[in-house]
């Protein structure tokens, strides 16, 4: 049966590990040409063409997109899931880390959509969706730097779909909760009692378990798929149940 991604150009940021890496080998499954961008290849294998980008860097973002139009002339789904986090709040955060998160995280997403607008404007079902996070609508501790990102990439995300909603091109986000990807298992290595920090974040959730990847990418994938013409301004919550509701202690 033929999938729905079936022939499609589709480009996914953070395509080395995580939620990109997932995302890239469902979408090489259903038929889909892949373009990974990421700083390495990582675990990316025959899942997709990598190519070396910076999402933080112009030049790097404009060398990338030169590489793929000299192989395809359509782009009918970018995926906008590279990022990096911060860790402390604002008494502790410091320039450098505000410069460093905003410039990845927002204006990243900024520099890749408009860099694949060419091609976008040249598929009859071109969609944008960018990976966004709990930490948009929810106030989390010690993510102050990362919060602040993650609600303009919500703001950014709306007011990409207005702007290009008479266009046809589709904006969305997913807002995952606390996923299970190499980031979070760097991040509870550096902890005094690791196990115990990881059962505090998975009890933050009310279903008591992680995210995985691959219930991300599932939602990415929803969103970008052409049948889902009508969806665009859209956030759609994968974060077991965080944002919603309010259980009794």
């Amino acid at each position: 049966m033929k999938s729905d991604f079936d022939g499609l150009n589709v480009v996914v940021t953070g395509s080395g590990s995580g939620i990109g890496l997932e995302l890239c080998q469902q979408l090489n499954s259903f038929g889909a040409r892949v373009f990974g961008l990421d700083l390495s290849a990582g675990e990316l294998g025959d899942s997709g063409t990598w190519i070396s980008c910076d999402v933080g860097s112009t030049a790097s973002v404009k060398k990338a997109f030169e590489e793929i139009f000299s192989l395809v002339s359509v782009i009918d789904i970018v995926a906008n899931n590279a990022g990096i986090s911060a860790v402390g709040s604002v008494e502790e955060a410091t320039d450098e880390q505000w410069a460093k998160v905003m410039n990845v995280n927002v204006v990243g997403m900024s520099r890749i959509s408009a860099a694949a607008m060419p091609g976008l404007r040249k598929s009859k079902s071109p969609s944008i969706v960018n990976t966004c996070s709990i930490a948009a609508t929810a106030g989390l501790p010690k993510r102050a730097i990362y919060s602040a990102s993650k609600g303009a990439v919500l703001s950014l995300t709306l007011a990409m779909a207005a702007d290009y909603v008479k266009e046809g091109i589709r904006v969305n986000c997913v807002n995952p909760g606390t996923a299970d990807t190499p980031w979070i298992k760097n991040l509870l290595a550096q902890a005094a009692d690791p196990g115990a920090e990881r059962k505090a974040l998975e009890l933050r959730q009310p279903m008591g378990r992680l995210v995985s990847s691959s219930e991300v990418a599932n939602a990415i994938l929803y969103l970008a798929n052409p049948r889902q013409s009508s969806t665009t301004g859209a956030a759609l919550a994968v974060d077991g149940g965080m944002q919603g509701l309010r259980l009794p202690r």
